[in-house]
């Protein structure tokens, strides 16, 4: 006999705001610094699409990360980026850089958009559990090539970057929080239901069109729209008669206190006091690798 399925419903429901970051980016907040522990493990989730090329081009000049995970996923145009460890590259159209900060990095961000002038993506924060905040940076690069595109039989769309998709698995693995991280299109009349741990925080943010999120849903999300999920086993979101395309992201709480400042997260004042002088005095880098 099989186990009766638990459908997760909107918790909250909160819609991002623009605001100013790095040298100048106009973009749009979804969630980060207020209720840090709400999205547990997650901290930030940045919207960062636009048309106009004055709204990006001033990118993220240096700046230091400790203590966390950034999660870039670019849609459409290019980000280039290089660190004080001497990587340097271009995270282009479809692909996915996961940067574990972890001791500490110095870096820089700088979208430049497309042939168009469009530069579309997201930008989302993962924290480190107290064991791993001081572990060696590292990158796990991933090309849009590698990201597999999973069709279900009730005709939805899955980039699989984390997790599992109808027995097919993301190219990023082996991650503390034991993430998801989906990329969900439905058309008109399409629905995806999908398991997912009880005990994990799940939400989504959907950036086309207008989803239900819930067996019995009668209100649409749509542009914009960041929703946190209840608690369940399963998620079901379908589209009517708008197509729907959200991220579903989906993680283990660390239930750890934090604190936080700017780019640098850690458990304690002290830790976090301490960083931001070891950024002063120049002894922040601690691992060459």
């Amino acid at each position: 006999m099989s186990a009766i399925k638990t459908y997760r419903s909107v918790r909250q429901a909160f819609q991002s705001q623009p605001t100013i970051e790095g040298a100048g980016v106009r973009l749009r907040r979804a969630f980060g610094f207020r209720q840090p522990q709400l999205f547990d493990p997650f901290l930030l989730l940045d919207d960062f699409r636009s048309g106009a090329p004055e709204d990006f081009l001033r990118g993220f000049p240096w700046h230091p990360h400790r203590g966390i995970e950034t999660i870039t996923y670019v849609l459409d145009g290019d980000v280039e980026h290089a660190d004080s460890l001497g990587n340097a590259g271009v995270i282009s159209s479809g692909d996915v850089q996961w940067m574990t900060a972890g001791s500490g990095i110095i870096h820089q961000e700088m979208p430049k958009g497309d042939k168009r002038g469009r530069m579309d993506g997201f930008q989302l924060w993962a924290n480190l559990p107290a064991k791993s905040k001081m572990t060696d940076p590292r990158y796990r690069g991933v090309t849009s090539g590698e990201i597999p595109a999973v069709k279900t039989p009730d005709g939805a769309v899955v980039r699989v970057v984390a997790g599992e998709v109808a027995g097919v698995k993301g190219p990023v693995h082996g991650v503390k929080i034991d993430p998801e991280y989906l990329d969900v299109s439905l058309k008109p009349g399409a629905r995806f239901e999908h398991a997912v741990k009880p005990g994990h925080t799940v939400f989504a943010y959907v950036f086309e069109g207008e989803g239900y999120f819930g067996p019995d849903a009668k209100q649409a999300h749509g542009d914009g729209s960041l929703l946190l999920l209840g608690p369940g086993d399963t998620v079901l979101v379908r589209a009517e008669s708008k197509p729907a395309r959200f991220l579903l992201v989906s993680g283990k709480p660390l239930g750890e206190p934090i604190a936080w400042s700017g780019p640098i997260v850690m458990n304690t004042p002290e830790e976090l006091r301490q960083a931001f002088e070891e950024f002063e005095n120049g002894t922040f880098i601690k691992s060459g690798k």
